[in-house]
């Protein structure tokens, strides 16, 4: 397996609590509180770990709140490299209200950071030994960050041979594509962004607007995720279109980091990108089967695997237009 290494510039705790109902004006009382760690690589790198997988996560991490983020991470057996700052990092809340039953995600900006420690980041990179072969770099940028920054992880990925899965979006991912990467992972939203219109719903026309903007010649492989739809993969030579089975989800969260986590595992190993793509589809379908950021199971995803390994209609290739 070649080494992974995930960079998370934006990681947080995640405070999961329940209450029976909400009530404006009155105090909520949870039962319960649970801490998961997070952050986009972050979550990554607890995937991979939970299927097995070696894999390192580089973060910036200070106080009391970084302390419980290490211990977290000690807790699931995921290998980090916490780089000293004086800011703490962000604590998200999600809240399961019962009655309904439904979920609120309560995202807190990021504490700022110095371009010096921003900087201490990608030298903590270089420090990893061996040296990754595959690089994800996953989520927003903290305050004080340059928007510019993932440019300089692309930058630093060509100049190591390391090859950068990029999963964030707006300038920051626009600078970076200036570098180049080799993998790119829009949501419909964002590819709309980077294309200036939307995707289409027909099927032809959509990959003729995949394969023009693989054409232009600054990603390697670019992936766009459909939700419950599944995800279209392009390279130059083909398009791979895999579709889940219908399932009835609790919550989309963690849905994209599950997907980019199988899919850099099963890359790693030495799988075809078909195999890979197919395994990161059941990872986002097993995703939403779990609530707040509990992330995708192994028995959820080996199952909706195998269904679909049974469904001709799963996985589609084509060349492309």
């Amino acid at each position: 397996m070649k080494p992974i290494a995930t960079l998370t510039m934006n990681p947080a705790v995640d405070v999961i609590a329940e209450v029976e109902q909400l009530q404006p004006g009155k105090k909520l009382r949870s039962p319960s509180r649970t801490d998961h760690p997070g952050g986009g690589g972050i979550n990554v790198a607890r995937v991979i770990r939970r299927f097995g997988g070696e894999v390192r996560a580089v973060f910036p991490a200070g106080g009391e709140v970084g302390e419980r983020l290490s211990h977290l991470l000690e807790r699931e057996n995921v290998q980090y490299h916490a780089v000293p700052v004086t800011a703490q990092p962000r604590q998200n809340f999600v809240v399961h209200v019962k009655q309904p039953d439904e979920l609120y995600h309560f995202v807190m900006p990021g504490a700022p950071l110095s371009e010096a420690e921003a900087e201490r980041c990608l030298k903590e990179l270089l420090r990893l030994q061996p040296r990754p072969r595959y690089l994800v770099a996953s989520g927003s940028l903290p305050p004080g960050v340059d928007e510019t920054f993932y440019a300089r992880v692309a930058h630093l990925a060509h100049r190591h041979d390391m090859r950068l899965i990029l999963d964030t979006s707006g300038a920051p991912l626009r600078a970076a594509l200036d570098e180049g990467i080799y993998l790119i992972k829009p949501n419909q939203r964002e590819f709309a962004d980077l294309a200036g219109e939307p995707l289409a719903e027909d099927e032809t026309q959509r990959r003729e607007q995949v394969a023009a903007m693989l054409a232009q010649g600054n990603m390697e492989t670019l992936i766009v995720t459909l939700g419950e739809a599944g995800a279209i993969l392009a390279t130059p030579q083909q398009q791979i279109r895999v579709r889940p089975p219908a399932i009835k989800g609790v919550s989309p969260v963690g849905a994209g980091d599950s997907f980019v986590a199988l899919l850099v595992l099963k890359l790693a190993q030495g799988n075809a990108m078909q195999e890979a793509l197919g395994y990161a589809v059941a990872a986002a379908a097993g995703a939403v089967l779990t609530r707040g950021t509990e992330l995708c199971r192994v028995q959820d995803v080996e199952r909706i695997y195998e269904q679909m390994s049974h469904d001709d209609t799963a996985i589609q290739i084509h060349g492309n237009p």
